[in-house]
């Protein structure tokens, strides 16, 4: 037998032996409890559909360039599970996102989010009343397209796989986007989040960015994803993992830049024609796919990031009779309170590693984003515009019917409080709940 101090250092050095062991065991399921998956479907009609804009009847199509899809980005902790779902359509609204989340029996409910990418050349999912007691869409599309959502989570959850994160944000190029009413009024900020794999793999790639995505539009006899499907096919193609799009804040018009500055149509109020072609549709989605990728590449990987998920219901006067109509008479059935003329949607605030995300039931003017991420909590806040729900434009009290060019947004927009009530309350719920760790302050 050893003598005893032998003994004391051989127990001692034991105890480390299975101490280091139990620090690894622990540390490798700490970062295993973060968790991503990815799914994805093609929701391209076949044969094809009109196409729709917004209001009024969907235009005949002849043609399509690249396809719609659906893509599902879910991710996963100990206690939490939440699916991001983007859509190529113009709008989702929550009456069929409650219809697929029906489907999906491994989330709950309110942890699934529902994003349209704002297209303007897909089908009609709004189911908008034509005046004369029909409606605008093809019921058969939209119970298609929730089948093909549903399975698209489903399969994201099969494939969650052990994961770490990255997120960066910054001013992407020109040439992406503009301010129809005034070009330079308008977020430059890109967000990138990128999952990777325990083997340094890219899983999914989602870029957060505020346009409209209608450079083809809905007259020219064509479905299309438009920009996002370029950006999708490039940034797929360059990471090997899934790229799915979240539009930002982008109503009262950030639209797509595809002007031609050497033709203008109105030199006094800045306007030019535009390239209404694929070949534009190439240049921008290529060029969003590059700075995404330049965004992203030097960005501090998260390992074990923390994960919170929180929601609130928020309702809206619905001052708009265009607006109340559709609520009203869609075949949808959208929920509504006939007494007093209000609706009541879901927001999401996520909370994943030093980013902060916040839902938008619609499309916010470019000054309501630029204000609510100066008061979010995050390193990184991202704003999730046309999500959960799509009611129209939304303005503050000061830009409701100010301008002559705010005539439209405000006419489709539920309301002059719309703005007010979504800022207040968003902003008194995020107060309340836990922050976002920043990796600037570690």
């Amino acid at each position: 037998m050893p003598p005893l101090r032998e003994r004391r250092n051989m127990r001692v050095f034991g105890i480390g032996i299975i101490a280091g062991l139990c620090f690894l065991l622990t540390a490798d399921f700490v970062q295993a409890e973060f968790k991503v998956g990815v799914g994805k479907r093609i929701i391209t009609p076949d044969p094809l559909l009109p196409v729709s804009g917004g209001l009024g009847i969907p235009r005949e199509t002849t043609q399509k360039k690249g396809d719609l899809s659906t893509r599902a980005l879910v991710f996963q902790n100990e206690k939490t599970t939440v699916a991001i779902v983007s859509l190529d359509l113009l709008g989702f609204p929550s009456v069929l996102g409650d219809r697929i989340r029906k489907n999906v029996k491994r989330i709950l409910p309110k942890n699934i989010m529902f994003c349209a990418s704002h297209t303007h050349s897909a089908p009609d999912c709004y189911a908008f009343p034509d005046g004369k007691g029909g409606h605008t869409a093809n019921m058969a599309y939209i119970d298609f397209v929730c089948q093909k959502a549903a399975e698209a989570i489903n399969d994201a959850i099969d494939n969650l796989q052990p994961a770490a994160i990255r997120v960066a944000t910054d001013k992407a190029a020109e040439g992406i986007a503009y301010n129809y009413y005034a070009p330079s009024l308008y977020d430059r900020r890109m967000s990138v989040i990128q999952a990777v794999s325990d083997s340094g793999k890219t899983i999914a790639t989602l870029v957060n960015y505020g346009t409209h995505p209608e450079v083809i539009g809905s007259s020219q006899g064509i479905l299309s994803p438009d920009v996002i499907g370029p950006m999708y096919d490039k940034l797929d193609q360059e990471t090997g993992g899934m790229t799915i799009f979240v539009n930002s804040a982008q109503g009262g018009m950030v639209s797509a830049d595809n002007r031609n500055l050497n033709s203008p149509s109105d030199a006094r109020n800045a306007r030019w024609n535009d390239f209404n072609t694929w070949e534009e549709c190439l240049r921008i989605g290529h060029l969003m796919a590059s700075e995404a990728a330049r965004i992203i590449k030097e960005a501090p990987l998260q390992k074990s990031p923390r994960l919170g998920s929180y929601n609130l219901d928020i309702t809206f006067p619905v001052e708009s009779d265009i607006m109340w109509m559709i609520v009203k008479y869609s075949p949808l059935k959208y929920p509504h309170n006939e007494k007093d003329h209000t609706i009541t949607t879901q927001v999401n605030v996520l909370n994943l590693g030093n980013a902060q995300i916040l839902t938008i039931p619609g499309e916010a003017l470019p000054n309501i984003g630029f204000y609510l991420k100066r008061k979010m909590k995050g390193e990184h806040n991202l704003l999730f515009g046309l999500t959960n729900d799509a009611f129209g434009y939304i303005l503050t009290k000061v830009d409701f019917n100010s301008f002559p060019r705010y005539e439209y947004v405000s006419r489709t927009s539920l309301g002059e409080q719309t703005g007010e009530i979504f800022i207040e309350k968003s902003l008194e719920f995020i107060e309340t709940l836990p922050r976002p760790i920043h990796l600037k302050q570690k």
